[in-house]
């Protein structure tokens, strides 16, 4: 993922063949039909590595560990984005209900959603399911083409 110019990324999206035949069908579901995962039974709701989240479509730069919290709902959950540029948000009112949905702006793909019961600083909860995301721990942030990540991380690569 990412780019050969780490300065000049470029997230597309694939078509809907590649897609279905690169991700699993929880991730298709998920990213393209707007599914959600189960609680409690995901990748990352638990992670507590230090790196940031991407697009699992489109390799866009999403959430950060350092940003990450226990929301207690089962999935990974943020106070707010890394890169609010590659963030969408829609309201969402299905299910009876009005929610705002997060999308990626380049790669299209549901992540989730945002709640305004989170904790200070921001008090967001953005509930992200771990499908729609892939992780990259900061030891290999230069490696996978996110090398202007590194710095947030420091010498030590600190986990939250």
């Amino acid at each position: 993922m990412g780019s050969p110019h780490a300065d000049e990324p470029s997230y597309k999206k694939e078509s809907k063949e590649k897609l279905k035949a690169r991700l699993t069908p929880l991730q298709y579901k998920v990213t393209q039909e707007e599914g959600t995962e189960m609680p409690f039974h995901n990748e990352y709701w638990r992670n507590k590595e230090a790196g940031i989240y991407v697009d699992i479509v489109s390799g866009e730069p999403l959430f950060s560990s350092l940003d990450k919290f226990d929301s207690k709902t089962g999935w990974p959950s943020f106070t707010r984005p890394l890169a609010a540029e590659n963030i969408v948000e829609h309201k969402d009112q299905k299910f009876f209900m009005e929610r705002t949905e997060v999308r990626s702006k380049h790669g299209d793909s549901h992540l989730g959603h945002v709640f305004e019961d989170g904790p200070k600083p921001t008090g967001l909860r953005y509930c992200i399911n771990s499908a729609s995301i892939k992780f990259v721990p900061a030891k290999d942030l230069e490696k996978e083409g996110y090398g202007k990540f590194k710095s947030l991380f420091g010498k030590a690569n600190p986990s939250h």
